[in-house]
């Protein structure tokens, strides 16, 4: 195919705030904590709390955290989902056109769907970056993009990328990641721990897949490493009982007892505030005040060459029938 390409490819991760100040932490918090999906309380009683005691304080302390991981190219999800993107498009040449999308925060789903559009596509592939489903992260994608489509009197075919958690793609990719991560220590970690953003324990007694899909991306990655993995559970918020173990509980213990770490995020495609400040610095806090010495973060698949592979094979095979 030449000329304006019909297919369009839009990648979707979770979002992040338009700078690492209070105003604009406050203003993607509002949006974030108000998707039912996120927070399943009734909103008589959820939107007290958050207008009243939540967006006036928590924005200056995430703010704080924002800052510490802030580059040159602004908040580090954007800059690699959009090097993400451009990989892609680069594979793809003009047979495709590539764009990228936060759930909350811009660049907004409905903007690229729009973008996409005029530039011609009237078949559009979401792909949600998230490997592991879960009604909190990849059904919110899917209730932005049908939203916004209510709006639009012409429609473009439409497809959504499947949750990936076990595709041999993901774990071929996360398995060379983690080798080349753990050749480059100059220690043998004791312990391989793949910390998963943490969700409360009510969604999977309601019948949320993710706990259940997380533990099997663990079990399959130690197939591939050849040698076993801690799964924990980070970011707890509010007082319902979470997923466990929790993270920073398990690292603290790890320290006590003396034994070296190296963590790792399974369920980020890219790295974001929950990976570079939560595990990578504050985690590596917890871990030496507890008394432990030795601990490394690895990084998410990023836009390196494993995880653009990776993300350019599930894409073609998605494309199946248009390309």
């Amino acid at each position: 195919m030449t000329g304006t390409p019909h297919i369009g490819v839009l990648l979707v991760n979770l979002g992040t705030p338009d700078a690492p100040e209070a105003p604009a932490v406050r203003r993607y918090l509002a949006e974030f904590l108000s998707d039912r999906r996120v927070v399943e309380i009734p909103q008589i009683l959820w939107q007290p709390i958050l207008r009243g005691v939540i967006l006036p304080l928590r924005p200056r302390k995430s703010a704080h955290a924002y800052r510490q991981i802030w580059t040159g190219a602004g908040s580090p999800l954007a800059a690699i989902t959009r090097a993400q993107a451009d990989g892609l498009q680069a594979a793809f040449g003009d047979t495709v056109r590539l764009a990228f999308a936060m759930r909350y925060g811009k660049p907004a789903i409905a903007s690229a769907i729009d973008a996409l559009m005029a530039a011609g596509c009237d078949h559009i592939l979401v792909a949600p970056l998230y490997p592991q489903y879960c009604a909190a992260t990849t059904a919110t994608v899917v209730d932005a993009v049908g939203a916004h489509l209510k709006t639009l009197r012409r429609q473009p075919a439409l497809r959504f990328l499947p949750p990936y958690h076990d595709d041999p793609a993901y774990l071929g990719a996360l398995g060379r990641s983690v080798e080349t991560g753990l050749a480059a220590l100059d220690f043998v970690p004791d312990v391989l721990l793949a910390s998963f953003h943490g969700m409360p324990e009510r969604t999977r007694a309601l019948g949320d897949p993710y706990h259940d899909q997380c533990q099997a991306t663990a079990r399959a990655l130690a197939a591939t490493l050849g040698r076993p993995i801690e799964v924990a559970f980070q970011s707890r918020f509010g007082r319902a009982k979470w997923l466990e173990p929790a993270t920073d509980a398990r690292l603290e213990r790890l320290g006590r007892e003396g034994r070296s770490v190296a963590i790792l995020a399974p369920g980020f495609s890219a790295d974001c505030l929950e990976t570079l400040e939560e595990l990578a610095i504050r985690g590596k806090r917890q871990f030496e005040d507890a008394g432990g010495r030795r601990f490394a973060y690895l990084p998410c698949l990023n836009a390196d060459t494993p995880g653009a592979a990776m993300l350019e094979t599930l894409v073609r095979r998605e494309l199946a029938g248009w390309l």
